[in-house]
């Protein structure tokens, strides 16, 4: 390990800290459910100044988000280093860590606190463990991989803002012929960072950023991993509009042991659809109703949370620096754009309205719709509020028997704005027609019980 000082912040987060419990996350101290509403800052350690971090976090906490995912290694060029020069390893060794250039990770975490933010910190982009794209180079092994986490988790063993989010766009296990005889599992590599972990925080949320696609899902590869607290998948931006990630977090909250999932990247808002190989201009970018679809249906899916991004933020594309992928703007002006206003929405209207969503599909009796127009249902446990978030304008049948014998006051929640229009109130009994309003795309059915 480094010869210089490992000197972890002196007092601790005054953020309670994190645990998965069932299907949900909740507050270790009291039990509160927590709903995971994340931004991708993937460099925010390495492009941004003080008091660029410090513009960035407060407008995310402003507009809603509670959690803020980062990486410690860089994708970008070659272990980039930050704004003040200093690089993250000396000499490129995961077993000497550079202190100086994590006293900027010290005060973000501090920072973030203070704005009731969590830390979601990637210890290094997966291109360090996984050949591949990305600007390397491969540089762990499940030894240095230990020491490495060990390192990490002392230094920030009292921060309880601080979520260990492994990988890196990459699945830990991959049936491919860019490797060797087709096949290749770098399982024990996590596996040893996870545990240097533990060592000095054993009561870490540990989960684990993957790949797009549904057979990337950590479900498929890690669920029986003691270390791994939380699934994730990446609906992501290569495959188009409206990938059916629903589907995917129902197969996970169908693992046993069980355990709460999430989509860790959604397409990113003003990404380029699907730009690989090469980008066709045809093909659009994400906007945000791409961004409102995948977020509420996947949440309505039974999802502890969502992750959302903008493709500008995330690289923090300003003049004079490397364009990737087609940002077709600047992080400053990325940062108000309407995805990232309406995920905020979302949280408050589900936390007031729905704190943890169960799924209640069976209540649609028209066309569950495919793709675009796939609807999605969900309740309280207790059947006091039922949700249904409808993509485009259409006509819904609900089958109101689960709520018979009760009154309801049903409104349609507009999930750009926030406002609420009414419906009217009624004894629920048999089935019931919601015609969407004309005057947007999308709509959420809010129907709610004012008496038994």
């Amino acid at each position: 390990m480094s010869t210089q000082t490992n000197q972890p912040p002196t007092s601790g987060s005054a953020l309670p800290r994190l645990k998965a419990n069932g299907h949900r996350l909740e507050t270790r101290d009291s039990g509160q459910a927590f709903f995971w509403l994340a931004d991708t800052a993937w460099e925010l350690l390495q492009r941004l100044t003080k008091p660029e971090i410090q513009h960035y976090l407060e407008i995310r906490a402003a507009q809603g988000f509670n959690v803020i995912q980062v990486v410690g290694l860089s994708e970008i060029a070659e272990l980039r280093a930050n704004t003040l020069g200093q690089t993250p390893l000396l000499g490129k060794n995961p077993l000497t860590p550079n202190p100086d250039y994590w006293t900027l990770l010290d005060w973000t975490l501090e920072r973030a606190e203070r704005l009731g933010l969590y830390i979601a910190l990637l210890p290094t982009w997966a291109d360090k463990v996984t050949p591949g794209w990305g600007g390397g180079p491969v540089i762990f092994n499940p030894d240095n991989a230990r020491a490495y986490g060990a390192w990490l988790a002392e230094r920030y063993a009292a921060s309880s803002n601080l979520i260990w989010m492994l990988g890196g766009d990459r699945a830990p296990v991959y049936h491919d012929n860019r490797y060797e005889n087709g096949y290749a599992d770098f399982r024990d590599i996590w596996r040893g960072m996870a545990t240097g972990i533990f060592e000095h925080s054993p009561e870490a949320l540990i989960t684990y950023h993957t790949a797009g696609g549904l057979h990337n899902s950590t479900g498929s590869h890690l669920h029986d991993e003691p270390w791994l607290m939380l699934n994730t998948v990446q609906s992501g931006h290569g495959g188009g509009q409206d990938l059916p990630v629903w589907d995917w977090i129902s197969v996970d909250l169908n693992r046993t042991p069980v355990k709460p999932v999430l989509d860790a990247e959604v397409n990113y808002e003003d990404h380029p659809v699907n730009p690989w190989p090469s980008f066709d201009p045809a093909n659009g970018y994400f906007r945000d109703h791409d961004v409102r679809k995948q977020c509420w249906r996947s949440v309505l899916a039974g999802a502890a949370g969502v992750t959302y991004g903008h493709h500008a933020v995330w690289q923090y594309h300003a003049p004079g620096r490397e364009n990737i992928n087609f940002a077709d703007r600047t992080w400053l002006e990325a940062m108000h754009r309407p995805g990232a206003i309406q995920v905020g929405i979302m949280r408050r209207w589900l936390e007031a309205f729905l704190s943890q969503p169960q799924p209640a599909q069976e209540v649609i009796r028209s066309a569950l719709g495919e793709g675009a127009s796939h609807v999605r249902a969900a309740r309280d446990p207790e059947w006091r509020n039922l949700a249904v978030y409808v993509p485009n304008s259409q006509t819904l049948r609900i089958d109101l028997e689960p709520l018979a014998g009760r009154h309801l006051r049903a409104s349609w929640f507009d999930p750009r704005s926030g406002q609420i229009e009414a419906i009217g109130t009624f004894a629920a009994t048999g089935e019931r027609l919601f015609s969407t309003p004309l005057s947007a795309p999308d709509w959420v059915l809010a129907l709610e019980v004012t008496g038994d």
